[in-house]
Formats: C-alpha cells, structure tokens, sequence
C-alpha cells in the first residue's frame, strides 16, 4: 500500500466522522489553481460528495441516480456516449446491425480482466442481458422485450438475436443502463443478494476497497485495467454528505473536489460560480433526460379517481416551482415525454395550467366534499432528502393542495427505506422524485405506463398500478417500429393518452450540474457525466 493510502486507510478506519480537510491532506492535493496544466498528470485521489448513501453498489439490477455514480467506476457496459449520444466502444470495439434490424453483433475487446483476474468473454456479456437486463432491471424488460436469445460464437464475439426490430436499443448499452456482471461470480446465486453487490467485482479502472456504509466509500485504481495508461488517478473517496450546505462549503474550502446532480443549494450557485477554485458544469446529463414528477398510486380511494389526478393537476402552479424552488434549473413539463427527445416529443396534448378554482370544481363533483375544517381527505408524500429544494418543493405542495381541501403529510426518509416503502410495500399516495427519461421514451418513459412493468419489489417501476389495453398496445408498438415517422405519430397517441388519464404528475424537466474544483479535469467527457467511468479525470497538483 502506497503512502497516501496508508494515510487514508488510518485515517478512515479509526474515526466514523472524518473531516473533509483530512480527506484532502491524506490524498496530497495541493491548494486549488486556476491555471491549466499542459498535459493529463497521474496521481492523486478524487475527493467526492454524494447526496444520498447507496443501499448497493451495482446499477445492472437497481437504477437509483446515486448508485450509478458509485458503480460506473468499477463496472462497465459495452459502448459509452459522446455529447451528441452516439455510441462509442467500450467493451464492445465494435458492432454490426443488420438490414433487417434482428441482429446486432458485437466484437468485444480481448485484453479484458475482471478485478480478480478471470478473463472478461462473450457469456459474461450473454448472462448479465439474459438473466438480469432482460429480467431484473426496471428499465430493462421493455428495453430488451425483443430479444430471443443471445449467441457467443467465440469467447469475443455478441450476437444478439431480437424477434422485431429495436431501434432503440443501441441508446441503452452504457455502464449505467446496462452494467455487465461476472457469470463466474454471479451465476447458481440469488442475484438479488449476491455478496458482489455489495463489494463488486468489475472490469472498469477503478476496484472496491473499503465501504463503511451510510460515510464513505473508498475505490482504488486498477493496474491491469485494459486501457494502457488510464487511469490517472491513484483512487477515487466518495464520501456521503446529505447537508447541501456542508457541501457546498467543502466544494469552496477545496476539501471537495467534486459533486453531481445539483449539490449545492441552488439559490448559491451564483456566488459559487465566481470563487476562484470552483466551477460548474452543465454538461453531462443527456444521456439521462430526467424529469421531476409525482408518481400517483392508484390503489386507494382518492388517487384512483381521475378528477381528482387532473384537481391536483390545476392545484400546482408548475411556473412558482421552477422559477422560485429550483431557481430557473428546470422546464415545466408538458406530458411524460421531455422536449430533449426531440424525435418524438409533441406538446398538443391535454394540459392542466394552474387553476385553483378549477380544481375545487373537479373535486367537488368527483364527491369529495369539504369537512367542517375544509379539508375533504388526507394524502401523503413521500420523498428523499437531496437537497433543499426537496423539501421546499414538497412545503409548497402541502401548500397548494390544502388550499383546494387536500391535506398532505410530508415523508421524508433515506433511499433504503424509501424504496421500500414505495416499490415493495406500495405503502403510499405520491412519491415525489426525479426520474430518467433516457435517450429515448422507451428506455425511460415507458416503464411508468405499461403493465407489464407492475414488478413488486423492483426500484423504479410501474409502482402506481396504472394499466390500460389501449396504453399497452401503443407502448408495444413503439418498440418494434423502425419508420421514424410512424414511431413519432406512436408517441404522440401515448403523450396524449398519459395525459388524458394522468397516472403521473410531470413536473419539469431537470437542469443538473455538476460542480467541481478547477484542480479537476476532464471529469465531463460525454453525454453520460456523472456515470462516466472517471478513467480520464487527472487532478492537477
């Protein structure tokens, strides 16, 4: 073990509160410059911040946001993304797709090991799409609907056999969306509950060394990683820190030297941009598309009633929240699909401008009448801290819902227990969060609406119960349709029908940055940011 690390691993294991100032000395980061080093340096370790504890530390099954920052440094997919979401190699060097849109062939790369030694091969590529992709992922089962079956030829080469077209598919083979597991570690195990989950085994340039969980998580480089050279850096602390004012003064002391996903409060963006040794970038989350929404469930005697899904709708001035919570970082949404995806996105569909009267109009004629305290019923929402615009927008929401006679109760709890109770318990009313409408609304989108997607237990499904004949039947077609025309007139039935029934809230589309200190390069590199794999990140000294 080098110096620094001793120093770290001393320093981490004998104090469960470890300063930010520490963390810095142990990794020998020299103070902040504004000045560009002339070439990539090796050394150093990257001090990162992250909003919320991760419950595990692989995203191939589970797609909660910081999950995915963890697991991207030691886990890899088979392509990444430029800026303009074209994919790129990756363990896939390259690939084939033919006429008819059934077959894509993958060459993998043949110098590949997993971090304990055993080769990387085609099945390891074929298990991880067969049995937890195609199975386990939240997205996954409408991502790989298609797919029949996988061929491994040789030890290098993919075929993917697929029954109808999927155009979509080459936009959901990232280390994020679609990480690949070791059979060898995996295979005959309760995938679920695999020690590996919790201590991975990948083939990326960073390798598990130390989780003290709900504190710090700390990776170190991989020698033998593929790429010659990569990565620069010694090793990766990634530290959970869930005040975004404790975040934000690290990030200006230097002590931090990187966040994602908007880590600081918005309201001190401004000034931050203007210190010395920190920047912001915008960059990096358009691989993502994420939308802000409130999830309905639909088992109860309230949300079920459409009338009161559209009150609701009126109830909330989308305008106020963007302008005044989130300070401009966000659009207000017309219907579940993002402007981003400009190939299919419409917004002549119904919509719900703010209309307090109009709500208590819909409410009194679905029969839910006024008490003698003016409330007609209580609801609940549920939702993570990650910052204060969280509980700020949910303070405005009890607000705007008790003004037309709704009471809510506020919830907030950490990811674990969260996940729980809305995706395994489906004990609650409205899930507030962000969610990923991906590179294109069948990776992202369709998993609130389809049926097929009601997966107890799973993060990130169809949790509210919505179903419909007529909702199915257009989501399924999107997903085969090669013509792009007709797959845009597709979406355009589905934005109206979702808005029609509205199962889901969208609020706005999500404007993230990232922030960092200006001694870190090249750490937004693609489309795919915050779930780059950080081979490339060098930090001047």
């Amino acid at each position: 073990m080098s110096s620094i690390r001793k120093v770290m691993s001393s320093a981490l294991k004998n104090t469960r509160a470890i300063t930010f100032a520490a963390l810095a000395a142990a990794a020998t980061v020299a103070s902040p410059s504004n000045g560009v080093a002339a070439e990539p340096k090796a050394g150093g370790t990257l001090v990162v911040a992250l909003q919320g504890a991760s419950p595990i530390l692989v995203s191939a099954f589970n797609s909660g946001g910081f999950i995915g920052v963890v697991s991207t440094k030691m886990m890899e997919g088979l392509v990444k993304y430029d800026f303009e979401l074209n994919p790129q190699p990756l363990l896939a060097e390259s690939w084939d797709i033919s006429s008819d849109g059934k077959t894509v062939r993958f060459n993998l790369r043949k110098d590949v090991k997993w971090h304990d030694g055993e080769d990387f091969t085609a099945e390891d590529v074929k298990f991880s799409l067969m049995n937890i992709w195609k199975e386990l992922h939240p997205r996954g089962r409408s991502t790989f609907a298609k797919v029949t079956s996988v061929d491994t030829p040789d030890e290098h080469t993919v075929v993917i056999n697929l029954s109808e077209p999927t155009p979509f598919l080459m936009k959901a083979l990232g280390s994020y969306e679609s990480q690949i597991v070791p059979e060898h570690i995996y295979a005959g195990t309760d995938i679920l509950t695999n020690p590996n989950n919790n201590a991975p085994i990948g083939t990326g340039p960073f390798m598990f060394e130390e989780w003290e969980k709900g504190n710090y998580l700390r990776l170190v480089k991989n020698p033998n990683y593929w790429r010659e050279g990569r990565p620069y850096l010694d090793g990766i602390v990634l530290r959970n820190v869930p005040d975004a004012g404790t975040r934000s003064a690290g990030l200006e002391a230097g002590d931090i030297h990187l966040a994602t996903f908007s880590p600081v409060p918005l309201s001190d963006v401004e000034r931050l941009s203007e210190v010395g040794n920190v920047g912001v970038e915008t960059r990096g989350y358009e691989l993502l598309s994420p939308m802000f929404l409130l999830d309905l469930n639909k088992r109860g005697p309230y949300l079920s009633d459409v009338n009161v899904r559209r009150a609701m709708a009126h109830a909330i001035n989308l305008e106020f929240i963007t302008d005044k919570i989130w300070f401009g970082y966000g659009k207000p949404a017309t219907g579940p699909i993002p402007s981003t995806h400009k190939h299919v996105y419409t917004d002549e569909v119904p919509s719900y401008p703010y209309d307090p009267a109009k709500a208590n109009e819909l409410l009194d004629e679905a029969g839910f009448l006024r008490k003698d305290d003016g409330m007609r019923f209580d609801l609940s929402i549920d939702f993570g801290v990650f910052g204060d615009e969280y509980p700020r927008t949910a303070e405005y929401l009890k607000q705007a819902f008790k003004a037309v006679g709704i009471d809510l109760t506020l919830r907030s709890q950490d990811v674990g227990n969260l996940f729980k109770r809305v995706f395994t318990d489906y004990d609650y009313d409205i899930h507030m969060n962000y969610w990923y409408a991906g590179a294109d609304p069948t990776i992202g989108v369709q998993r609130l609406y389809w049926c097929d997607n009601i997966r107890k237990g799973v993060p990130f499904t169809n949790s509210n119960g919505y179903c419909t004949e007529e909702m199915d039947r257009i989501l399924e077609a999107t997903q085969v349709e090669n013509d792009p025309e007709k797959r845009k007139e597709l979406f355009a039935e589905m934005q109206v029908l979702a808005q029609t029934d509205l199962p889901v809230l969208d609020l706005f589309e999500v404007k993230f940055l990232t922030v960092y200190n200006t001694n870190v390069h090249d750490h937004t590199i693609g489309a795919d940011g915050p779930y780059g794999s950080y081979a490339d990140v060098w930090m001047e000294k």
